[in-house]
Parts: structure tokens; C-alpha cells; sequence
């Protein structure tokens, strides 16, 4: 079975908006690389078996798709990559959006998102962060691994730098800064990196609420990291 088949294979809440590992991983994805309307949502996934998880958690319809864009944190350089984008229309069934628009979804009147539901699952939230406005590299000039996110919405990023504080993983940061792109974006202190990255995956496998890919990019900059240290 592939890993777009399994991913599907989850336990999912009757309500969207309650508190539950596979809402925060979904809201996670959403505030990250999603846009919320008074006509729906759509969020778009670089993973097709994160992207099929997103689409049994919410519904939807899914559109793969292969893009180029630029690299954040430097615009000369741009990478293709396949973009999956689940678009859930507010007059579906699911519920997300039949309350009372944008206001029956996780956000206030300013859309600013509020994640109070989702308190005990800091992690499966992190990871949805992570995986919808977030990048792993292995960095060779220093041998460490990287973990950063970047956004356009710097109040979003504040509360991300918020959520990994509480963490019970000590993961200090660096500031909050500009792109060149015009976003903001901030990094995992790269001694923090590690054992960051590797509870924010622990046990995923158990809930299926992860992109294989990414967990695949972290074990290979870790052990790239490892192997640069012998």
C-alpha cells in the first residue's frame, strides 16, 4: 500500500473544529499554507500523502499540480515542486464553513487564528505549521540542520514562536526577520535542531498525521549532519 492510500487510514473527529490530533494537524496546515473565506478554504500541500490526510480530516476536492517558485530566502534561485491544493467549498457538508462563516472556524473577526482547542496537541499543530510554511535543509558550510518558517503574516509567526517555547523541547530562536520576498521568516537555533525535529515527528507513524517527505528530508539531514561530525 502506498503512502498516499495509508495516509488516509486515520481517526478522524465528527467535528472539524474540536479539539483532536488530526484537527490541529489540519488547522496547522491551513493558517500555513491555507486561505480562509467566507467561500472556503483552500490549502495546498507539497505531499500527496499529507494532502490526502488534509481531504479525509476536512473533505474537499484535491488538484495536483506542478509549480516553480522562488527560493524564500533567496529569489534567485527557484525550485519545481508538486503542489497538491485541497479546496473545500463553504456550501459543502462538512461543516467547516455552515456556522457562520469565517467566524465558525478557528479564526476572531480580525482572522487572526486562535488555537485554544487545540492546546494538547501542540505537536500534531507544530508539525501541520511546519509542513504548510516551514523548511528542513541539511546546511554543508556548517554541517547542522536547519529548521525555519517563513510566512507574509508576521503575527502568525509570532504565535508559532510562541507554541515552540511552550514545547517541552528546549528549542531557543532566533528573531523574527524579513525575506527578501517581502515575508518574514525565523529559525530553530540549529544546536536546537535535532531534537526539535525529532519530537515533533516521535511517533507520527501511530496517527499517519505527517508528510513522509518531510519526515524523509529530516533523517537525511540528520544523518548528513551526523556523518559531518565523524
Amino acid at each position: 500500500m502506498s503512502d498516499a492510500e495509508s495516509a488516509t487510514e486515520i481517526e478522524v473527529p465528527s467535528d472539524p473544529l474540536a479539539g483532536h490530533a488530526a484537527t490541529a494537524y489540519f488547522w496547522g496546515h491551513v493558517a500555513g499554507s491555507g486561505d480562509v473565506s467566507d467561500d472556503g478554504i483552500e490549502v495546498v500541500a507539497n505531499d500527496e500523502a499529507s494532502a490526502q490526510v488534509l481531504a479525509a480530516v476536512a473533505g474537499g476536492d484535491l488538484e495536483h499540480d506542478t509549480t516553480s517558485r522562488e527560493y524564500a530566502h533567496d529569489t534567485s534561485i527557484t525550485r519545481t515542486e508538486d503542489e497538491y491544493t485541497l479546496s473545500i467549498d463553504g456550501d459543502d457538508d462538512s461543516g467547516l464553513l455552515g456556522r457562520s462563516g469565517t467566524l465558525g472556524l478557528p479564526v476572531d473577526g480580525r482572522e487572526n487564528y486562535r488555537f485554544g482547542a487545540f492546546s494538547n496537541y501542540d505537536r500534531e499543530l507544530l508539525r501541520g505549521l511546519l509542513e504548510g510554511c516551514g523548511t528542513v535543509c541539511f546546511k554543508s558550510k556548517s554541517g547542522t540542520v536547519g529548521i525555519s518558517f517563513v510566512h507574509d503574516d508576521a503575527d502568525l509567526l509570532e504565535l508559532v514562536r510562541e507554541l515552540i517555547d511552550e514545547c517541552p523541547v528546549d528549542a531557543p530562536m532566533g528573531e523574527l526577520s524579513e525575506t527578501s520576498s517581502g515575508g518574514y521568516w525565523f529559525g530553530v537555533d540549529d544546536d536546537a535542531a535535532p531534537d526539535f525535529g525529532a519530537w515533533l515527528y516521535e511517533n507520527c507513524d501511530e496517527t499517519g498525521l505527517f508528510a513522509p517527505s518531510r519526515r524523509r528530508k529530516l533523517e537525511r539531514s540528520l544523518e548528513q549532519a551526523e556523518a559531518y561530525d565523524e
